[in-house]
């Protein structure tokens, strides 16, 4: 694990060079709470129910924003307004795998309206770096409202059963990210990736990690999800744990997100020796 996954979340948004991972790590310490709601939502009254009930104890809300059949103006006024009333930030999981046009029509011109709610999205780089590069310049253009206040994640692993994100790929993604430093502040993975020689970074690198399929009691589902305890995805270098079924198909949501909660703060406290 790198030393600056050791250090505390205000020691690394004090730190940290880019204003949205300073914001995530300034939230995280504020609300002490690095849970990330999976909000798979069909409608936006659910979707803005869910966001208003856990808002005041996770990190980040994460959306699949074309899962919903009503998507209107209403829905992003309702997230972006949401977030400012609970203090949480907003990942939309797009996964972005295209070529750098398409791309970047999808996120600022298409109909979901990306770029307008979500601080963060990702990408896979299975097609290369131009993705990322077309992004970086979308978010990066003078007349772009939101500049500063949006970033993305590089898919380097997924949670999924015989996931063919590993080895290689993941070690180019690394890459990449090094390369983009001005629109890239971490990964989607399922554990720090410093085992990967050379992903030690310098200095002014402190990749944030988000870690999909987080399950307090099961261990996986039907279609091949593999899931990973709070505790030992924190402890394996984790900065946020992204859980969908385990807090919102609950009997009672907010009992559960207070539960992934503590245990993932816990978590996070020894792993940076605060206890």
């Amino acid at each position: 694990m790198s030393s600056k996954s050791t250090l505390p979340y205000a020691t690394r948004a004090k730190n940290h060079l880019h204003p949205v991972a300073r914001r995530l790590f300034d939230v995280a310490e504020a609300k002490k709470s690095n849970v990330i709601i999976s909000a798979d939502m069909g409608t936006t009254e659910e979707l803005l129910k869910l966001a208003d009930q856990l808002g005041p104890y996770i990190a980040v809300f994460k959306t699949h924003i074309d899962l919903l059949s009503d998507l209107s103006d209403s829905t992003i006024s309702g997230l972006k307004d949401l977030a400012a009333k609970h203090n949480f930030m907003i990942f939309e999981d797009r996964k972005f795998i295209d070529i750098g046009h398409t791309v970047q029509q999808q996120y600022h011109d298409g109909a979901l309206r990306i770029s307008e709610f979500a601080h963060v999205v990702n990408a896979s780089v299975l097609a290369g770096d131009g993705i990322i590069e077309a992004l970086e310049q979308t978010m990066a253009a003078p007349n772009f409202l939101y500049k500063d206040e949006r970033a993305m994640l590089i898919l380097s692993e997924m949670t999924t059963a015989g996931s063919l994100a590993t080895g290689d790929y993941t070690r180019f993604c690394i890459e990449i990210a090094k390369k983009h430093k001005k629109s890239v502040i971490g990964f989607v993975a399922t554990q720090a990736l410093t085992h990967f020689r050379g992903s030690e970074g310098g200095e002014d690198e402190d990749f944030v990690i988000f870690t999909t399929g987080v399950n307090a009691t099961t261990k996986v589902d039907s279609l091949g999800q593999q899931y990973q305890t709070p505790s030992s995805a924190i402890s394996r270098g984790s900065d946020f744990i992204i859980v969908g079924r385990g807090i919102y198909a609950a009997p009672n949501p907010v009992a559960a997100v207070k539960h992934y909660q503590k245990e993932s703060w816990d978590a996070y406290l020894a792993r940076t020796n605060q206890n």
